[in-house]
């Protein structure tokens, strides 16, 4: 994998775009299993965003495991070179996703 983007709010994985859990879950229709409300909400994030130094932020994590039916998942891993991750209206969802 060699970049994931993350544009949720309020997950504790995610910091400046970057996630910086080891692995990603995705289950069947594409959805971010792996995402974590932050304690102190959309508020502590912003400050979190806001004390981190860019030197500081994690590369993307080594293993999206995803089930979901995607050109993309071999395995149950997933093969895509970049992959965006954002919110929707009651899910976080994989973006790249693309039905078979």
């Amino acid at each position: 994998m060699e970049q994931l983007k993350c544009k949720t709010v309020n997950c504790r994985h995610n910091l400046k775009c970057h996630c910086n859990a080891g692995v990603i879950g995705m289950d069947e229709k594409g959805r971010c299993m792996t995402k974590m409300k932050r304690p102190g909400g959309a508020l502590e994030q912003t400050f979190a965003e806001l004390e981190a130094a860019d030197d500081m932020l994690s590369d993307a994590p080594a293993i999206v495991q995803c089930d979901a039916d995607c050109i993309y998942n071999r395995e149950r891993k997933c093969t895509a070179t970049s992959i965006l991750v954002k919110d929707k209206l009651f899910k976080t969802a994989c973006m790249t996703r693309i039905k078979q």
